[in-house]
């Protein structure tokens, strides 16, 4: 079946034109986050998905691992579009989000990526009070998506899969989720 990869830095939105996207395809929908949530709270690691970044990265690396085995299952019944990120900013630098071992367990298809001006991105972060994230500056976070586009650009090399940027800027969702289930169709 069909794997797609779909990320974004946090507060670019992927989330929000994933489910808008979903309502008009038959994919399966995995949040990669959930799954490592699910898998670190059962070893009693964490209590929070915020706190995961927070482990030690071969802490993180074992979870990344049985999720991806985990979402390989479920990808053998259907078509499975796979929320996630592409890198994961921690006190020690970029991790990747999808490392070569997560890589060869998905096999994905495509990756797309959602992307925003940083500037709406930092507003998007600060107004959302649901999480508790980080604080960066606007060149900290037009980095990210920097560290994002070329992680993504690597993961294709390995996979052979393709590369999609969609932009979602504000006041315009409905044009991404457009885009998104076009490029799905």
């Amino acid at each position: 079946m069909k794997v797609v990869v779909v990320a974004g830095i946090p507060g670019s939105g992927s989330t929000t034109v994933l489910g808008n996207a979903l309502k008009d395809l038959d994919y399966l929908h995995v949040n990669y986050g959930d799954v490592m949530l699910e898998i670190a709270q059962k070893e009693g690691l964490v209590e929070d998905r915020d706190s995961i970044r927070k482990l030690s990265p071969d802490i993180q690396k074992e979870i990344q691992r049985k999720a991806a085995k985990n979402i390989r299952e479920r990808s053998e019944e259907s078509n499975i579009i796979v929320d996630t990120h592409c890198t994961i900013k921690t006190p020690k630098g970029f991790l990747p989000g999808l490392p070569n071992w997560v890589l060869e367990e998905l096999q994905p298809d495509m990756f797309i990526l959602l992307e925003a001006d940083g500037d709406e991105i930092l507003m998007r972060r600060i107004n959302d009070t649901t999480r508790t994230r980080d604080m960066e500056k606007l060149k900290e976070i037009e980095l990210h998506q920097e560290m994002n586009r070329a992680a993504s650009m690597a993961y294709a090399v390995i996979t052979g899969a393709t590369v999609k940027i969609i932009e979602n800027h504000d006041n315009k969702l409905e044009a991404s989720v457009g885009e998104m289930i076009n490029t799905l169709k």
